[in-house]
């Protein structure tokens, strides 16, 4: 019986559901999962979920003596992601409160917070990433949390100057994002030609894949924010991939054949680059891609996370 291209996908590549719906999940039954303010926000509004907002009540009442908004979509977030490990059987990944995203110590005690709540709820840290923002404060933020036994999710990234300083934090995975470059590109140059192998959101992808492998770096490469099916196959064989349920239902009745694009070194066969403060902010404004993106994400997290925080608020608090 031939494959699928979701079966052949997944001879090289992890697949990962990036949504925060639990049916699709149990539905396309990925690896691992990934969540942030916007998808639970989502799966919430969709009136579902009744009973997982019910449980993250009981929580935010037993781990915090006054619950505030903020620390009831915390345990929601917890909560949902419990709800999403009964059908996956790797990790979530559970994103920290956007508006922190340049403020080290408030990143820390949020990530450490975050991990109580999972174990309270029974989970080991184990199967948990905690999803932070790219930026300087965070990767720094997330290379004191991987000593302590915190793996970590680094998203919003957007430039290989993230990248590099991530590998030096020896972080567990990063995201860098697909789509969002090619929106950017197409916005700025819609004259180009951004197709197949030109898409610039798929070559930044590439690149640091190829880099990382030919340096050595554990750090698990896994792209996401995809806009096309084609964008996925062409970046088959990463080390991970974030999909959506609609994109990994799309490849599951796709009964094409699909090659593999990426494959790692045999093993470093270059030294890493450095990568200081001062060079990561100086390539970060070099970038005007990068630091539009990553702004214009943290905004969109903050935004959504307000508004999770004021639903909540209204009928729980």
């Amino acid at each position: 019986m031939s494959l699928s291209k979701l079966g052949q996908l997944k001879q090289w590549t992890t697949v990962v559901a990036d949504t925060g719906e639990i049916d699709a999940i149990a539905k396309v039954k990925p690896e691992d999962a990934t969540t942030n303010p916007t998808l639970v926000l989502k799966a919430i509004q969709s009136g579902k979920y009744e009973h997982v907002i019910e449980k993250a009540v009981v929580l935010a009442n037993t781990q915090f003596s006054t619950p505030d908004a903020n620390q009831l979509a915390d345990s929601l977030a917890v909560n949902l992601g419990v709800e999403i490990l009964n059908h996956i059987p790797g990790l979530i990944s559970t994103e920290v409160d956007a508006r922190l995203s340049f403020d080290m110590d408030k990143t820390l005690d949020k990530a450490r917070s975050l991990i109580s709540l999972y174990e309270a709820a029974g989970i080991s840290k184990d199967r948990v990433l905690i999803k932070i923002a790219s930026t300087w404060e965070g990767i720094q933020s997330a290379s004191i949390l991987e000593k302590e036994g915190i793996h970590c999710n680094l998203t919003l990234l957007f430039g290989f100057e993230q990248a590099l300083a991530c590998a030096h934090a020896q972080v567990t995975l990063i995201s860098p994002f697909v789509g969002r470059i090619l929106d950017w590109y197409k916005n700025n140059n819609p004259e180009q030609n951004y197709e197949g192998d030109n898409d610039p959101g798929v070559i930044s992808v590439a690149d640091i894949y190829n880099y990382y492998k030919d340096c050595g770096v554990n750090t698990v490469v896994m792209g996401a924010s995809f806009r096309s099916q084609q964008e996925i196959e062409n970046l088959a064989g990463c080390d991970k991939l974030t999909i959506s349920p609609a994109l990994i239902e799309s490849l599951d009745q796709d009964m094409g054949t699909l090659t593999q694009k990426l494959k790692a070194s045999d093993g470093a066969v270059r030294t890493i680059d450095t990568m200081t403060e001062a060079e990561f902010r100086l390539g970060m404004n070099n970038n005007a891609m990068a630091t539009e993106k990553l702004a214009e994400g943290i905004r969109g997290f903050i935004k959504d996370q307000e508004s999770l925080e004021a639903l909540l608020a209204e009928s729980y608090l």
